[in-house]
């Protein structure tokens, strides 16, 4: 950049784009002296610069949306959790520790008592016996209750699971409070390993008088175990190898039904 001495004063001098120049400076292109040729090339130069900036701008705004959606995809499930287990919604029991006064574990003097049931489910993948020690309790509101799960790795490799867990009618799942579950956390069970699994919870006093509760008499907790999705032990390769093994007779027993016909009686 240089600066001539001209007789109506200073004149700026530059190597830069004449378009880049108008631009910065708010040049008034007219009073440049420029040919026609020259005003064409400086217009579509304009417009070949605005283009690139209106591209710019919108591949950041393409860019910064799809970042976006991608965290809120990851962030959906855990997300939905905490509100879940903070609202009760979707028959989430409530999880909510904060909830957990003294108030609220004092039992209502009321007759009314609430048969709650204990089911379970696993997934097919998940070589487990889950079943509830208790088919059922009655409990009232504000009166803390303990139940218990038992959990057995039928399999013979070590095997991590996660359980998750509803209430129904789903209404009532804002009133069901769950102080010690062992839901959305990893379980690890060794083969043939057995446990017994805590649920430690309570309903809501306000459970009795929310007239929505009325004619709710009975709650039912289920729970569904699912085999860890980044568990990739084989389930059936040990099985499998035994099966083959079962299969193929050994050098003995080869050689001493050579020539003989074979029966029908059974192996013991």
């Amino acid at each position: 950049m240089n600066f001539a001495t001209t007789k109506f004063g200073i004149r700026l001098t530059t190597r830069l784009p004449r378009p880049l120049i108008a631009r910065r400076y708010k040049i008034d292109v007219t009073k440049l002296n420029l040919t026609r040729d020259q005003m064409v090339q400086l217009r579509n130069m304009k417009r070949l610069q605005e283009s690139k900036f209106r591209n710019r701008t919108v591949a950041f705004y393409f860019s910064s949306v799809a970042v976006l959606f991608l965290g809120l995809a990851y962030a959906a499930v855990p997300l939905y959790r905490a509100i879940c287990a903070r609202t009760g919604f979707g028959g989430v029991p409530i999880t909510d520790k904060r909830k957990f006064t003294s108030d609220k574990v004092v039992p209502v003097d009321t007759e009314k008592r609430i048969r709650v049931a204990f089911t379970s489910e696993v997934s097919q993948i998940l070589p487990w016996k889950f079943v509830p020690e208790q088919r059922e309790v009655y409990v009232q509101p504000g009166e803390t209750a303990l139940a218990f799960y038992k959990a057995k790795n039928t399999g013979d490799t070590d095997i991590i699971g996660m359980a998750t867990y509803s209430i129904t009618p789903g209404d009532a799942a804002q009133y069901f409070n769950k102080i010690q579950c062992f839901c959305f956390e990893e379980q690890r069970l060794a083969a043939g390993e057995e446990v017994d699994m805590p649920v430690f919870f309570f309903i809501d006093p306000d459970f009795a008088s929310d007239p929505a509760m009325r004619n709710i008499d009975d709650i039912m907790l289920h729970y569904t175990f699912f085999r860890a999705h980044y568990d990739k032990q084989p389930l059936n390769a040990t099985n499998d190898n035994q099966i083959d093994n079962a299969k193929q007779p050994n050098d003995d027993t080869q050689a001493h039904n050579d020539g003989k016909p074979e029966t029908g009686t059974e192996l013991k």
